[in-house]
């Protein structure tokens, strides 16, 4: 009996409350929280690595804050051998026949 209470509770407590509203974060509240740039930003989400912003009026866009929280707990997972850019890409061989430029 003791166990099925425990599920219960730790059910509750994973799950979402559904009953309250999502909060949401305006621009200036998403950049307090996520170190890039405005231009940034936009440029993340147009290329699909950054939650899309909802429209809430004409001129007003906002964030849900869990996306945003599970956008920066997936940035959390750290991979060593991930591209750094695209000016840090290993050169095959210099113009002048020379040796690969490693940088």
């Amino acid at each position: 009996m003791a166990a099925a209470n425990r599920e219960e509770a730790e059910t509750e407590i994973s799950t979402p409350d559904k009953s309250r509203p999502r909060r949401m974060l305006n621009e200036k509240q998403v950049l307090d929280v996520v170190p890039v740039s405005r231009t940034t930003l936009f440029r993340l989400e147009k290329a699909g690595r950054f939650p899309k912003s909802t429209y809430i009026s004409p001129n007003r866009r906002a964030w849900f804050e869990d996306q945003v929280v599970a956008w920066q707990n997936a940035v959390d997972e750290f991979d060593p051998n991930r591209g750094r850019g695209k000016g840090r890409r290993v050169r095959a061989l210099t113009a002048f026949g020379g040796k690969a430029d490693t940088r």
